[in-house]
């Protein structure tokens, strides 16, 4: 019989063992001092197997910004199960306790990373966020068509990095939604770490800051690696990629995680000069507490809907709602005809914005009771930048 349980502190770091043997990460490349600090940290959640754990989820307690705010999060990591035990139900054992720890927490979401995209949907998690990958030809100058702000930039010291470019991030957090709220461990351990296992070769991070923006990269003989790359303004990024492109001994930028909006494809006065090499799915999220976070973001119109969720996972959740979007949002239980019939896992995806509902009715994945309420619900849940992460966990 598989039992579900605490995994112990002093166990946190063996989490990263087995999600090594999980996902297949060789032996000498597990570093459990380094890629094990979040494990301490969370909410740590295995499947036994008498005194063998088969089975590991950890939940990290955090904030995720959501459009006009920030809300508890559970952020899910060090998910797996050993190949001898699949298809037991043992992943659905552990959200399912995840789950009842966020709701006792006050949670009203959770959110991951997925490894097998496949998997999450039918645990009630949607696509909310996507990003993309860009390369930069610096080999020639890159004009930009935005004028730089020219106020000074200066190289700061990682140690002391944080006090610095902490409040520009979290004013960007109230610009973009998707990001989460980092503290100084998270910027250290989890941004500046000296050694990044995705880029070897490179320096340790190096740390510019602008009046309104930074940037965070890394560099080798050819190559600048763009982490993160924060601005307060159009002007402010314009120089901060200029800077990025002037470094000496390099000829290209590359940029693993941008915005799918990201200005510098639009900045650049020779568009050929930036190439989009990737478009990926990021951040999947789960609304736990649907009324809760649908009262909690802000909306760009006033409007009402009858929304028909059908959550299996979440009982609370399944139903009809109202919901009134606006200055004073509410959604409350509802028993008229619905506007729209959706899944949990649906109505997560659109909820920051990010995907479309026009286009779920479109692909017969949304169910569109009266005619225009698709477009209505995608103009009130508008955002002005697309919603972004570049925080892996």
């Amino acid at each position: 019989m598989i039992e579900i349980r605490d995994v112990p502190e002093a166990d946190a770091g063996l989490m990263v063992d087995f999600a090594g043997m999980v996902f297949h990460v060789p032996v000498e490349e597990i570093d459990r001092e380094r890629d094990g600090w979040p494990a301490v940290r969370a909410e740590r959640i295995g499947a036994f197997d008498g005194e063998t754990k088969v089975g590991q989820l950890a939940a990290l307690p955090m904030r995720l910004a959501v459009p006009g705010g920030l809300l508890d999060c559970s952020a899910v990591t060090f998910v797996g199960v050993l190949p001898t035990h699949r298809r037991r139900g043992i992943l659905t054992s552990m959200i399912d306790r995840m789950v009842a720890d966020a709701v006792a927490a006050g949670r009203p979401v959770a959110a991951l990373w997925a490894s097998q995209s496949a998997i999450y949907g039918r645990y009630g998690f949607g696509l909310a966020t996507r990003a993309i990958g860009l390369e930069v030809d610096t080999s020639r100058p890159l004009k930009l068509r935005t004028v730089a702000d020219d106020r000074p930039l200066r190289l700061v010291d990682v140690d002391s990095a944080f006090e610095v470019v902490d409040p520009i991030h979290r004013r960007a957090l109230s610009a973009r939604p998707g990001g989460l709220v980092r503290d100084p461990e998270w910027w250290v351990r989890g941004i500046l770490r000296p050694v990044d296992r995705d880029a070897p070769g490179y320096t340790a991070p190096r740390v510019v800051v602008h009046p309104a923006g930074y940037a965070v990269y890394r560099g080798r003989p050819g190559i600048v690696r763009v982490l993160d790359l924060v601005a307060d303004t159009p002007e402010a990024e314009a120089a901060l990629w200029a800077f990025l492109a002037s470094i000496d001994l390099t000829s290209r930028i590359e940029a693993p995680s941008r915005p799918v909006d990201d200005l510098l494809p639009h900045m650049a006065a020779d568009p050929d000069q930036v190439t989009i090499k990737s478009d990926y799915g990021a951040l999947w999220l789960r609304l736990i507490d649907l009324p809760t976070a649908l009262r909690a973001r802000s909306w760009a119109t006033e409007d009402t809907f009858v929304l028909e969720v059908d959550d299996p996972r979440i009982p609370e959740n399944a139903g009809r709602w109202r919901l009134a979007t606006g200055a004073a949002p509410v959604c409350e239980p509802a028993s008229g005809a619905p506007d729209l019939s959706l899944s949990a896992a649906d109505l997560a995806a659109v909820y920051m914005g990010g995907q479309s509902p026009v286009t779920l009715v479109r692909i017969g994945a949304v169910a569109e009771h009266t005619p225009g309420a698709a477009a209505r619900l995608e103009a009130a849940l508008a955002v002005p930048l697309a919603p972004y992460i570049n925080d892996d966990f």
